[in-house]
């Protein structure tokens, strides 16, 4: 289980570390897994940051311990984030993708799927896309905000669990942000080959360069 060291650092730092790291919850007595595929960070005197705003109640998070769960209501729901660094900083938790193993079973998966139906409820979401997407990923292992926001994880109901091994990172402009918050810093990190999971990847945009609109790093070994 990550705790409070591996939190301790930048949000640019962490952001990228936990590529590959695998959320752990417990619902209705079956482990969920999920893993992360895609990152943002939110770091000290970041315009785009929440915590630029103003410190507010529903913002106070981003002021405590590091490791401490911020989740917010975005336009399409809940949104999963981690309080980093001295504070006030954060990494959101922008997709992942379901796996299955020892800890979480294929039960899981049918889990998920009832959990984030598809919009008509005709069809099921595709697997690999259940967790493309901060609200979707929250609605996949049933996050809420009054439940989680403000607390510390748990390791008998909501953990990280480290990675087996750090993927190679692509990193890139933010999504979602306004022009007048956005200071073109690239600290959006996505899986480099589970990119296909991710919200979106950036190589497959037609007028999209390389060294520019996004840079391919090797693998980061900080955990």
């Amino acid at each position: 289980m990550l705790g409070p060291t591996f939190f301790s650092r930048s949000a640019e730092i962490v952001a990228p570390a936990l590529l590959g790291c695998v959320i752990r919850r417990k619902l209705d007595d079956v482990w969920l897994g999920v893993l992360i595929v895609e990152t943002e960070a939110y770091g000290l005197n970041d315009p785009a940051s929440h915590a630029f705003l103003g410190r507010t109640p529903s913002r106070e998070p981003m002021w405590m311990n590091p490791g401490t769960i911020y989740m917010y209501h975005s336009r399409g729901g809940a949104s999963l984030n981690i309080s980093c660094d001295s504070g006030p900083a954060a990494v959101l938790i922008k997709a992942g993708i379901p796996i299955t193993d020892d800890i979480s079973p294929t039960k899981a998966l049918a889990v998920m799927h009832k959990n984030n139906p598809s919009p008509d409820k005709t069809i099921q979401r595709p697997t690999k896309r259940l967790c493309s997407g901060q609200a979707l990923l929250c609605r996949a292992l049933r996050l809420s905000v009054p439940e989680w926001s403000g607390k510390a994880f748990d390791r008998k109901r909501l953990y990280i669990e480290a990675r087996a091994a750090p993927p190679p990172i692509i990193a890139t402009a933010r999504l979602g942000i306004r022009s007048d918050r956005d200071d073109g810093r690239q600290t959006r990190f996505i899986h480099g080959t589970l990119a296909h999971a991710a919200t979106s990847d950036p190589r497959t945009r037609r007028a999209s360069t390389p060294g520019i609109d996004y840079v391919e790093l090797p693998p980061s070994t900080s955990l």
